[in-house]
């Protein structure tokens, strides 16, 4: 009975505590990107990795995020295809691991009380304004394709001030608590040398 309870809860949508994103006029190049179809179906493989470099650093994610993942097909799934979208947006895949720890836990069909919604917390009006209807922000490689664009937007915005972009990306642009969150996960949880990462190359 106990098994079944804690099945259903952990299908149901969960709270979040993201904040309430704001939609700022994109490019027409970035528009086109999220417009293209993308679905829930993992990254198989890494694109911009040697196969030593991503077994490496595979093995060392994998290990961190155990505890919020413990099937491990599952987690390696998670963390190729949030490497890969990280990277293509130009982001530090640590640092999309960070954002989405202190965003949902790393809870797929998380939802927050603004209504942002999956491990990067995207903010439904997202679809509407610059995506297709058909995508579902509850779809893996939707919600880390939406989620790491958005990122990359405001980043470019704020000319590389993190602090700024990820307080745009919550909607609490000039308050410290948030991007100090992302930051304390990047040090504590997430850090990775990008020198680790060359080492075999």
């Amino acid at each position: 009975m106990w098994k079944l309870i804690s099945l259903i809860l952990s299908l149901a949508p969960q709270i979040a505590q993201a904040g309430a994103q704001i939609y700022e006029l994109m490019s027409a190049s970035t528009r086109t990107v999220l417009q293209k179809a993308v679905s829930d179906q993992a990254i198989s493989h890494f694109i911009t990795l040697s196969t030593a470099d991503s077994k490496i650093w595979l093995v060392t994610m994998s290990e961190r995020l155990k505890r919020h993942m413990p099937n491990q097909s599952e987690r390696e799934a998670f963390l190729t295809t949030v490497h890969y979208e990280a990277t293509r947006a130009g982001l530090d895949p640590q640092l999309a691991l960070s954002l989405i720890q202190v965003e949902s836990g790393f809870r797929k069909y998380a939802i927050s009380t603004a209504g942002a919604r999956g491990y990067m917390q995207v903010m439904p009006f997202w679809v509407d304004t610059i995506g297709s209807k058909e995508h579902n922000l509850f779809h893996l490689r939707v919600n880390l394709r939406y989620g790491c664009t958005i990122l990359r937007h405001y980043l470019d915005i704020e000319k590389g001030d993190y602090f700024r972009a990820l307080g745009r990306y919550n909607g609490s642009l000039g308050q410290a608590r948030y991007p100090q969150q992302v930051f304390s996960a990047w040090r504590k949880y997430w850090h990775y040398p990008v020198n680790q990462e060359m080492a075999q190359n």
